[in-house]
């Protein structure tokens, strides 16, 4: 989703000249600053977590969300940047998150929606959402304050896909509301979190311990939009404090160690309350936040603040440039290529050497391998279609493949080539 890296200067002072030398006499230039730049090491984590939610929306696989949490990495980093925005006046900021966010959106929606009418769906009459209610709840397509209504079957031409498609393709979108709303209260969270860190870092998983353990009920989308907040908002802060230099400041050693507590907590809760996918941490928020939060406080206790990605990751230099350019228009679209492959895949039966009962036998048992590789031409094809769309909301001249190659790069009078903030 939009993101800046957080920089760090580095310079050592010039030496004092002995007393009996004049200063006018060293030849030694004074050391300069490093230039701000992105950090490499957090591109890397974003590159990492937008693959693995691919990976997970498409096998299901519910260890994923143990292995690597990455939608709890996915809100520490944007704490981090949205911490280093803040030097600015707040409400500029705000405007100018948002207004990064909204457009990508507006591209998602004006795909989608077309595709629910045309499909026969109609929110004056949807059974859940219907009336003038259902038509009020559109607003959501424009501006993610709220779950934007969807048909639970919607129709499609030919029925190329399963009807269950336009709730695959909505389930991305309670990130952009639960970053809308972090993004908005990073003001008051950052005052507190200078005045009270500890407090403020720990607030979220005590309301999440009251809304996602079901000690307290909130219904609907409301009891949803606070669950998500309480979940990710200790990962959010935790931003703060790595921006900060909070969390610099606490023994690796001992950071680690309550890390590791935390995240045994969290599996032992999970053990407990275990759902239909077993150890999908998804479904039980507080092993999820718990898990996540001490899972980040690792990755950034160990930060290396690359400004170049080491030799052995060279080579995926411009995957991970192209990737964290283009993060908002990956998450956004990956759920609905996923199922635009199951039309491309079904072409192959019809195939004269696949008419055989062996021939589709095969097909059938690798048919999810097959999506996992159409998927990333499909990513591939939305990045070139729709990305550009991210580079106008950042006041950015369009780009159509941002890996970070020479001619991809904007001309530096422009502005475009400073940090992202």
């Amino acid at each position: 989703m939009t993101h800046g890296y957080p920089t760090g200067t580095g310079a050592y002072p010039e030496p004092t000249p002995p007393v009996d030398i004049p200063r006018q006499h060293t030849d030694q230039p004074a050391p300069t600053a490093p230039k701000p730049g992105r950090d490499r090491y957090l591109d890397l984590l974003r590159s990492i977590a937008l693959v693995r939610v691919v990976i997970y929306h498409l096998f299901g696989w519910a260890w994923l969300s143990v292995l690597f949490p990455s939608m709890g990495v996915m809100f520490a980093l944007a704490g981090s940047l949205m911490a280093r925005s803040l030097s600015r006046p707040a409400l500029s900021v705000i405007r100018s998150r948002v207004r990064r966010l909204l457009p990508p959106l507006w591209m998602f929606s004006a795909v989608v929606l077309p595709l629910l009418f045309v499909g026969g769906w109609n929110p004056v009459k949807d059974p859940d959402n219907g009336g003038t209610w259902g038509v009020v709840e559109l607003i959501d397509y424009v501006i993610p304050i709220g779950a934007p209504p969807y048909p639970w079957h919607a129709g499609t031409l030919s029925g190329l896909v399963d009807d269950s498609w336009a709730d695959q393709a909505a389930g991305p979108l309670w990130y952009l509301r639960a970053y809308l709303w972090f993004v908005v209260a990073s003001p008051l969270l950052l005052w507190a979190f200078r005045r009270v860190p500890w407090a403020t870092l720990l607030a979220p998983l005590g309301l999440t311990a009251i809304v996602g353990t079901g000690l307290v009920t909130i219904p609907g989308e409301t009891g949803n939009a606070v669950t998500d907040f309480g979940v990710y908002g200790s990962c959010w802060v935790l931003g703060f404090a790595h921006q900060e230099g909070v969390l610099a400041k606490v023994p690796r050693y001992a950071a680690v160690s309550c890390a590791t507590l935390v995240m045994a907590f969290g599996l032992w809760w999970a053990s407990g309350h275990l759902g239909e996918d077993g150890w999908d941490l998804n479904d039980i928020p507080l092993a999820q936040a718990t898990w996540s939060l001490g899972f980040v406080v690792i990755l950034l206790q160990y930060s290396p603040s690359w400004r170049e990605l080491p030799g052995p990751l060279r080579g995926w230099d411009k995957v991970i440039t192209l990737s964290n350019n283009r993060a908002v228009t990956i998450y956004l679209w990956h759920n609905l290529l996923i199922m635009a492959t199951v039309p491309l895949i079904d072409l192959g039966y019809r195939l004269p050497f696949m008419q055989s009962e062996r021939a589709s036998s095969a097909l059938d048992s690798t048919y999810t391998m097959w999506m996992f590789f159409l998927v990333w031409p499909l990513i591939a094809l939305a990045i070139a279609a729709f990305g550009w769309i991210e580079d106008l909301a950042a006041k950015r001249p369009p780009r159509l493949w941002p890996n970070g190659t020479k001619r991809d790069r904007p001309d530096n009078r422009s502005g475009a080539h400073a940090p992202r903030g």
